[in-house]
């Protein structure tokens, strides 16, 4: 299916949850995040979820994080080059939504892509091998394309996958996991 198509049914999709069900399918799928193989880990990426996109709220995967120790590491958007730069999240980190409602860091610890183990990929439809429909601006393609070859890139979505999303690209980069509520896909 065509990608256009599919951001737009996927943003219905989503604006058709009510704040209960968005509430709880979070909080199911950071715990179906308990069962993947990545808790040997140091270094973990995760988006922080805009408000009013029915977006999933990262804050539940993200105390996991916090409470095992982990370095949590988020972006911040960079319109000029369509780029992301990362911070390691700290106490001190100050919070504040961007022009598009995206929460971000005003500033912070600077943090490579190349150290970052696992990334935690915000997307709006995937399909059956890993590939996946974001936005639509290529900021998180480009960001992965940085990062180390072995990085553990994990999708978070409400809803099972499509049979294949077409066209693909060749700066696209796939999933090697998808969480849903009810299981974990593996690409």
């Amino acid at each position: 299916m065509d990608k256009k198509l599919l951001r737009k049914i996927y943003l219905q999709k989503r604006n058709a949850l009510t704040e209960s069900e968005i509430e709880s399918y979070s909080l199911e799928i950071a715990n179906k995040c308990l069962q993947l193989p990545i808790w040997h880990c140091t270094n973990f990426h995760i988006f922080l979820s805009i408000d009013g996109k029915h977006e999933i709220n990262t804050d539940y995967v993200l105390h996991i994080l916090q409470g095992k120790d982990k370095n949590c590491v988020v972006p911040k958007t960079e319109p000029k080059t369509q780029t992301l730069s990362h911070f390691l999240l700290t106490d001190n980190t100050t919070i504040r939504e961007n022009n598009w409602g995206i929460p971000e860091p005003i500033d912070g610890i600077p943090f490579p892509e190349e150290k970052i183990e696992v990334v935690f990929v915000p997307l709006l439809a995937y399909d059956i091998n890993g590939n996946r429909v974001g936005y639509g601006k290529g900021y998180y393609d480009k960001f992965l394309s940085l990062c180390h070859k072995n990085t553990l890139k994990i999708g978070l979505s409400f809803f099972d996958p499509e049979e294949t999303i077409i066209p693909n690209s060749l700066t696209d980069i796939p999933l090697n996991y998808c969480v849903t509520p009810n299981k974990i896909l593996v690409f």
